[in-house]
Protein backbone atom coordinates (compact mmCIF):
# COMPACT_ATOMS: atom_id res chain seq x y z
CA UNK A 1 0.00 0.00 0.00
CA UNK A 2 1.25 3.47 -0.79
CA UNK A 3 2.32 6.01 1.82
CA UNK A 4 0.16 8.85 3.03
CA UNK A 5 -1.78 10.68 0.32
CA UNK A 6 -3.67 12.97 2.67
CA UNK A 7 -4.46 16.48 1.44
CA UNK A 8 -4.41 18.71 4.51
CA UNK A 9 -5.37 21.74 2.43
CA UNK A 10 -8.84 20.24 1.94
CA UNK A 11 -9.48 19.70 5.65
CA UNK A 12 -11.82 22.19 7.24
CA UNK A 13 -13.18 19.96 10.02
CA UNK A 14 -12.39 16.74 11.86
CA UNK A 15 -14.59 13.89 13.07
CA UNK A 16 -13.39 11.50 15.75
CA UNK A 17 -14.42 8.06 16.86
CA UNK A 18 -14.42 7.57 20.65
CA UNK A 19 -14.08 3.98 21.92
CA UNK A 20 -10.62 2.53 21.26
CA UNK A 21 -9.64 5.80 19.59
CA UNK A 22 -9.50 8.05 22.65
CA UNK A 23 -9.57 5.32 25.33
CA UNK A 24 -9.49 1.51 25.53
CA UNK A 25 -13.09 0.30 25.72
CA UNK A 26 -12.93 -3.25 27.06
CA UNK A 27 -11.34 -2.46 30.44
CA UNK A 28 -14.13 0.08 30.89
CA UNK A 29 -16.90 -2.36 29.95
CA UNK A 30 -15.44 -5.12 32.12
CA UNK A 31 -15.32 -2.79 35.12
CA UNK A 32 -18.86 -1.53 34.48
CA UNK A 33 -20.15 -5.10 34.23
CA UNK A 34 -18.45 -5.88 37.55
CA UNK A 35 -20.17 -2.92 39.21
CA UNK A 36 -23.48 -4.04 37.69
CA UNK A 37 -23.00 -7.57 39.02
CA UNK A 38 -22.28 -6.22 42.49
CA UNK A 39 -25.44 -4.11 42.36
CA UNK A 40 -27.49 -7.12 41.27
CA UNK A 41 -26.08 -9.10 44.18
CA UNK A 42 -27.52 -6.50 46.55
CA UNK A 43 -30.84 -5.79 44.81
CA UNK A 44 -31.61 -8.84 42.63
CA UNK A 45 -29.81 -11.81 44.22
CA UNK A 46 -31.53 -14.44 42.08
CA UNK A 47 -30.28 -12.71 38.93
CA UNK A 48 -26.79 -12.36 40.37
CA UNK A 49 -26.80 -16.09 41.10
CA UNK A 50 -28.07 -17.03 37.64
CA UNK A 51 -25.62 -14.66 35.96
CA UNK A 52 -22.75 -15.09 38.35
CA UNK A 53 -19.94 -13.45 36.37
CA UNK A 54 -19.33 -10.72 33.82
CA UNK A 55 -18.96 -13.27 31.01
CA UNK A 56 -22.55 -14.41 31.59
CA UNK A 57 -23.78 -10.81 31.61
CA UNK A 58 -21.97 -10.17 28.35
CA UNK A 59 -23.38 -13.34 26.79
CA UNK A 60 -26.98 -12.33 27.44
CA UNK A 61 -26.23 -8.84 26.16
CA UNK A 62 -24.85 -10.35 22.94
CA UNK A 63 -27.92 -12.60 22.74
CA UNK A 64 -30.09 -9.50 22.79
CA UNK A 65 -28.54 -8.39 19.48
CA UNK A 66 -30.20 -11.42 17.87
CA UNK A 67 -33.44 -11.05 19.80
CA UNK A 68 -33.81 -7.32 19.09
CA UNK A 69 -32.07 -6.47 15.80
CA UNK A 70 -34.08 -3.23 15.77
CA UNK A 71 -31.89 -2.06 18.66
CA UNK A 72 -28.60 -2.91 17.00
CA UNK A 73 -27.67 0.77 16.70
CA UNK A 74 -28.59 1.54 20.34
CA UNK A 75 -26.10 0.00 22.75
CA UNK A 76 -27.82 1.51 25.78
CA UNK A 77 -31.15 -0.06 24.87
CA UNK A 78 -29.47 -3.40 24.13
CA UNK A 79 -27.80 -3.39 27.54
CA UNK A 80 -30.97 -2.27 29.36
CA UNK A 81 -33.10 -4.91 27.69
CA UNK A 82 -30.52 -7.63 28.33
CA UNK A 83 -30.62 -6.73 32.03
CA UNK A 84 -34.43 -6.86 31.92
CA UNK A 85 -34.29 -10.30 30.31
CA UNK A 86 -31.84 -11.56 32.93
CA UNK A 87 -34.08 -10.28 35.74
CA UNK A 88 -37.12 -11.91 34.17
CA UNK A 89 -35.40 -15.26 33.67
CA UNK A 90 -34.26 -15.25 37.30
CA UNK A 91 -37.69 -14.30 38.64
CA UNK A 92 -36.64 -10.89 39.94
CA UNK A 93 -38.55 -7.65 39.38
CA UNK A 94 -38.05 -6.59 35.74
CA UNK A 95 -38.54 -2.96 36.78
CA UNK A 96 -35.08 -3.12 38.36
CA UNK A 97 -33.64 -2.97 34.84
CA UNK A 98 -33.79 0.83 34.86
CA UNK A 99 -31.78 1.49 38.06
CA UNK A 100 -29.46 -1.41 37.23
CA UNK A 101 -28.69 0.09 33.84
CA UNK A 102 -28.11 3.50 35.42
CA UNK A 103 -25.43 1.94 37.65
CA UNK A 104 -23.78 0.29 34.65
CA UNK A 105 -24.01 3.41 32.49
CA UNK A 106 -22.51 5.67 35.12
CA UNK A 107 -19.50 3.40 35.46
CA UNK A 108 -19.23 3.07 31.67
CA UNK A 109 -18.52 6.81 31.50
CA UNK A 110 -15.47 6.46 33.77
CA UNK A 111 -12.98 5.88 30.99
CA UNK A 112 -9.21 6.13 31.19
CA UNK A 113 -8.08 8.13 28.20
CA UNK A 114 -4.95 7.25 26.31
CA UNK A 115 -2.03 9.28 27.61
CA UNK A 116 -1.89 11.48 24.53
CA UNK A 117 -5.65 11.98 24.18
CA UNK A 118 -5.98 15.31 26.00
CA UNK A 119 -2.98 16.93 24.25
CA UNK A 120 -4.19 15.62 20.89
CA UNK A 121 -7.75 16.82 21.43
CA UNK A 122 -6.46 20.24 22.45
CA UNK A 123 -4.20 20.39 19.38
CA UNK A 124 -6.89 19.35 16.90
CA UNK A 125 -9.74 21.38 18.41
CA UNK A 126 -7.64 24.57 18.33
CA UNK A 127 -7.25 24.15 14.58
CA UNK A 128 -10.56 22.65 13.42
CA UNK A 129 -14.12 22.21 14.57
CA UNK A 130 -14.40 18.65 15.90
CA UNK A 131 -17.42 16.34 16.08
CA UNK A 132 -17.52 12.94 17.77
CA UNK A 133 -19.06 10.15 15.67
CA UNK A 134 -19.60 6.96 17.63
CA UNK A 135 -21.55 3.73 17.57
CA UNK A 136 -21.04 3.53 21.34
CA UNK A 137 -22.89 5.20 24.18
CA UNK A 138 -20.17 7.29 25.79
CA UNK A 139 -21.18 10.84 26.70
CA UNK A 140 -18.29 13.19 25.95
CA UNK A 141 -19.51 15.63 28.59
CA UNK A 142 -19.73 13.01 31.34
CA UNK A 143 -16.34 11.67 30.27
CA UNK A 144 -14.98 15.20 30.68
CA UNK A 145 -13.92 16.03 27.13
CA UNK A 146 -17.02 17.78 25.84
CA UNK A 147 -15.28 21.14 25.64
CA UNK A 148 -13.16 19.87 22.75
CA UNK A 149 -16.19 19.08 20.56
CA UNK A 150 -18.61 21.21 18.61
CA UNK A 151 -21.08 18.32 18.64
CA UNK A 152 -21.34 14.61 19.36
CA UNK A 153 -23.36 12.29 17.15
CA UNK A 154 -24.07 8.81 18.47
CA UNK A 155 -25.75 6.00 16.58
CA UNK A 156 -28.38 5.58 19.29
CA UNK A 157 -29.48 9.20 19.03
CA UNK A 158 -29.12 9.53 15.27
CA UNK A 159 -30.86 6.23 14.51
CA UNK A 160 -28.25 4.65 12.24
CA UNK A 161 -24.75 3.44 12.95
CA UNK A 162 -21.42 3.52 11.17
CA UNK A 163 -20.66 2.49 8.43
CA UNK A 164 -23.86 4.15 7.15
CA UNK A 165 -22.76 7.31 5.27
CA UNK A 166 -25.66 9.29 6.73
CA UNK A 167 -24.10 9.53 10.19
CA UNK A 168 -20.90 10.93 8.65
CA UNK A 169 -22.87 13.37 6.52
CA UNK A 170 -24.75 14.53 9.63
CA UNK A 171 -21.42 15.28 11.30
CA UNK A 172 -20.32 17.34 8.30
CA UNK A 173 -23.60 19.25 8.39
CA UNK A 174 -23.14 19.94 12.11
CA UNK A 175 -19.90 21.73 11.25
CA UNK A 176 -21.27 23.52 8.19
CA UNK A 177 -18.91 21.83 5.74
CA UNK A 178 -19.12 19.33 2.91
CA UNK A 179 -18.06 15.69 3.45
CA UNK A 180 -14.97 16.08 1.25
CA UNK A 181 -13.79 18.83 3.60
CA UNK A 182 -13.83 16.48 6.62
CA UNK A 183 -11.06 14.30 7.96
CA UNK A 184 -12.29 11.33 10.00
CA UNK A 185 -10.07 9.59 12.53
CA UNK A 186 -10.83 6.20 14.05
CA UNK A 187 -9.43 2.82 15.00
CA UNK A 188 -11.80 0.53 13.09
CA UNK A 189 -10.64 -0.17 9.53
CA UNK A 190 -14.18 -0.89 8.33
CA UNK A 191 -16.53 1.18 10.49
CA UNK A 192 -14.27 4.22 10.62
CA UNK A 193 -11.70 4.47 7.84
CA UNK A 194 -13.39 2.70 4.93
CA UNK A 195 -16.81 4.00 5.91
CA UNK A 196 -15.56 7.58 6.00
CA UNK A 197 -13.95 7.17 2.58
CA UNK A 198 -17.24 5.77 1.24
CA UNK A 199 -19.00 8.81 2.71
CA UNK A 200 -16.68 11.07 0.69
CA UNK A 201 -14.29 12.04 3.48
CA UNK A 202 -10.58 11.67 3.98
CA UNK A 203 -9.70 9.09 6.60
CA UNK A 204 -6.87 8.50 9.03
CA UNK A 205 -6.69 5.00 10.43
CA UNK A 206 -5.46 4.84 14.02
CA UNK A 207 -3.60 1.54 14.05
CA UNK A 208 -1.39 1.15 17.15
CA UNK A 209 -1.19 -2.64 16.75
CA UNK A 210 0.15 -2.22 13.18
CA UNK A 211 -2.41 -4.60 11.78
CA UNK A 212 -2.67 -5.30 8.07
CA UNK A 213 -5.14 -3.12 6.21
CA UNK A 214 -8.00 -5.49 5.26
CA UNK A 215 -9.56 -3.64 2.30
CA UNK A 216 -8.64 -2.77 -1.28
CA UNK A 217 -9.17 0.98 -0.88
CA UNK A 218 -6.49 2.35 1.47
CA UNK A 219 -6.94 5.10 4.07
CA UNK A 220 -5.45 8.47 3.29
CA UNK A 221 -3.03 8.01 6.17
CA UNK A 222 -2.26 5.55 8.95
CA UNK A 223 -0.89 6.55 12.35
CA UNK A 224 0.10 4.52 15.39
CA UNK A 225 -1.01 7.10 17.97
CA UNK A 226 -2.88 10.33 18.49
CA UNK A 227 0.51 12.03 18.86
CA UNK A 228 1.37 10.90 15.33
CA UNK A 229 -1.98 12.27 14.16
CA UNK A 230 -0.97 15.71 15.48
CA UNK A 231 2.39 15.47 13.77
CA UNK A 232 0.63 14.54 10.54
CA UNK A 233 -1.72 17.51 10.74
CA UNK A 234 1.17 19.80 11.62
CA UNK A 235 3.46 18.44 8.89
CA UNK A 236 1.72 16.23 6.33
CA UNK A 237 5.05 15.54 4.64
CA UNK A 238 6.36 13.75 7.73
CA UNK A 239 6.89 10.04 6.94
CA UNK A 240 4.87 7.37 8.70
CA UNK A 241 5.12 3.64 8.12
CA UNK A 242 2.18 2.72 5.88
CA UNK A 243 -0.19 -0.05 6.91
CA UNK A 244 0.71 -3.30 5.20
CA UNK A 245 -1.88 -4.89 2.96
CA UNK A 246 -3.00 -8.48 3.04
Amino acid sequence: MSASVIDITRVRAVTLDLDDTLWPIWPTITRAEGVLLQWLGEHAPATATLYSDTAALRAIRNQMVSLRPDLRHDLSALRRESIRLALTQAGDDAALAEPAFDVFFSERQRVELFEDAHPALAFVSQRYPVVAVSNGNADVHRVGIGHYFKASISAQEFGVAKPDPRIFHAAASAMGVEPHEVLHVGDDATLDALAAITAGMQAVWLNPAQQAWPHDTPPHATVASLTELCRLLDDPAAPFPPASSQ
